[in-house]
């Protein structure tokens, strides 16, 4: 059994220091979410360039040309959940977004799934834990 001591040293060792510099970095770009909650906790660290894809009203490809248009020469970075429907979306926004020569940067994405968050959603609370368990 690990004590509380073993088990923040195991969390300090597993820490990813890149995590927090990706996060900044990404605050830069035009985030791509999937829903409300999503936006929320991404707005709760600091993000202002949220688009929110499944609001309703518009065609998938409609929101795509919106996405065009707003991220214009900047770069993207799409974070839609790790589950089955958002791989889903991923994979087809990533696609229909290449093809329209939209920089695409999932640098951050890559470090999410390299560090098990599967929901956007719950990044806030992640990250705050994080940092209480490094003071």
């Amino acid at each position: 059994m690990i004590n509380e001591a073993s088990a923040r040293i195991i969390f300090i060792m597993k820490f990813n220091p890149n995590l927090s510099k990706e996060l900044e970095q990404a605050k830069e770009m035009l985030i791509i979410v999937e829903g409300k909650k999503d936006f929320l906790a991404l707005n709760e660290l600091g993000f202002k360039n949220i688009f929110i894809i499944n609001e309703s009203g518009k065609s998938i490809y409609e929101k795509i040309e919106e996405i065009e248009e707003k991220a214009g020469k900047s770069k993207i970075c799409i974070l839609t959940d790790f589950d089955k429907k958002g791989k889903q979306l991923y994979l087809l926004l990533k696609a229909e977004l290449s093809q329209r020569k939209v920089r695409l940067d999932n640098t951050f994405r890559g470090l999410l799934l390299k560090e098990n968050i599967s929901h956007i959603e719950g990044l806030a609370s992640f990250m705050k834990k994080r940092k209480q368990e490094q003071n």
